[in-house]
């Protein structure tokens, strides 16, 4: 029998594949899960002069649907509002 793969678990391994990803494109990873009581990003990177800011989703099969149809309006402003209070409170211009 196999053993189960816990859904955190498997967000774990998901995110450490993107931010394997990500440095072998030339990001440098800046944080990973970065949050406060209001916000959180999964991983925030760097490339040259600019920031980005990942959200990882992952599925276990493509019957459930790819990551990008769980990215809502509603997720984008939470998103937005978290990228906005990174910027602020790390200064970045």
């Amino acid at each position: 029998m196999k053993p189960t793969i816990t859904n955190k678990q498997a967000g774990y391994d998901a995110e450490a594949q993107a931010k394997n990803y990500l440095e072998q494109t030339g990001h440098t990873i800046v944080a990973t899960n970065w949050y406060n009581r209001w916000a959180e990003i999964d991983i925030i990177t760097q490339k040259e002069q600019r920031i980005y800011f990942v959200e990882v989703k992952s599925r276990r099969s493509l019957m459930q649907g790819s990551g990008l149809e769980y990215i809502t309006p509603k997720k984008l402003k939470q998103m937005q509002f978290a990228c906005e209070m990174w910027v602020a409170e790390n200064d970045w211009d």
